[in-house]
């Protein structure tokens, strides 16, 4: 196989991990296997008596659910394949002379990362700052794919235009504020404080006396038992949904502008379509995550926001690239 086809391979399995990542998160079964990299000490969800029986025995604090436990079994088979397919992009790219070296080492270092990340997931019963990390490691190791397809695919990107280098700095800052908006999300979710506020544009009641920001964005806060389902108190939780949705507005109206800058100036219609992308992105994002709200966090709408971050930043990496790459 090709290093191009096996890119875009894993290119697809990576997002299918952070997809069921969600899934498995939304759905409350973070936690259906209590333990690592096993369930209740198998390589399977226990179905027969005598496994249950064994499993009950190992886990008498636990109550077996089958339907959360294979969630988390089927997330966890997932990202193992992932973790094979980038060993193989790595020994190919040892193998093969001119083929790059080191960013293909920084890849497969982030996907032990991430491995160690979802056993600590577990293991620390789903602690918001843990989670979050593991969150923004899938959407750092499909940003990092992308760039090595990049730089081994050839494409028909246009470098050493003057007005578009100019939108490189700027371009650059949208970035930086997507990923931070993206890692608002992920705390959001890890804190279960995606319904804290239920009416828009931001929240209901007088809000603004109830900002506690000081707990809201606290990564050390400890509890005795589980984190599911959340330990922070309604104002901490009130606080994170409110900046989430700021940031929303503030990285909408950025991106947009991006995007507007591009077409008008652009001459390169792999750019310009691009940008129009990034548009569509937006609206479609703005709008799940108005759905979430309106109609209270369905499962559907939740994992579909998850998968329009995700094709945010890829497209916004993918300008970047453009955009900063040489004649």
């Amino acid at each position: 196989m090709q290093m191009t086809s096996l890119l875009k391979l894993t290119l697809i399995f990576t997002l299918c991990v952070i997809l069921m990542g969600a899934y498995t998160r939304l759905s409350d079964a973070g936690l259906g296997c209590p333990d690592w990299p096993g369930c209740y000490g198998m390589l399977k969800v226990p179905t027969q008596t005598h496994e249950l029986s064994q499993a009950q025995t190992a886990f008498p604090e636990h109550t077996i659910e089958q339907e959360k436990a294979w969630l988390e079994m089927i997330h966890r088979y997932i990202a193992g394949t992932l973790g094979l397919l980038v060993l193989v992009i790595l020994f190919i790219s040892y193998k093969t002379q001119d083929a790059p070296k080191k960013l293909p080492s920084l890849i497969a270092v982030l996907i032990l990362f991430q491995a160690a990340l979802g056993m600590w997931t577990v293991t620390m019963k789903l602690m918001p700052v843990v989670v979050m990390s593991h969150l923004i490691g899938g959407f750092t190791l499909i940003s990092l794919l992308l760039i090595l397809y990049l730089r081994t695919k050839p494409l028909r990107i246009p470098g050493g235009d003057a007005a578009m280098r100019k939108l490189a700095p700027f371009a650059l800052f949208c970035l930086a504020v997507l990923v931070l908006q993206i890692i608002l999300g992920g705390w959001t979710s890890s804190n279960y404080a995606a319904l804290a506020c239920t009416t828009l544009p931001i929240c209901e009641g007088d809000w603004v006396s109830n900002l506690d920001p000081l707990n809201a964005f606290n990564p050390l806060l400890k509890t005795e038992g589980s984190y599911e389902f959340g330990i922070l108190d309604y104002s901490s939780r009130m606080t994170i949904h409110v900046t989430h949705r700021l940031g929303a507005i503030v990285t909408a109206t950025l991106l947009v502008f991006l995007a507007y800058r591009m077409i008008k100036q652009s001459q390169s219609t792999l750019l310009r379509n691009s940008a129009w992308l990034l548009i569509a992105l937006v609206i479609l994002q703005v709008t799940l995550g108005i759905g979430n709200v309106v109609l209270h966090l369905p499962l559907g709408i939740a994992v579909s926001h998850n998968a329009g971050a995700a094709l945010l930043l890829l497209t916004l990496v993918f300008i970047n690239y453009a955009l900063w790459r040489k004649a």
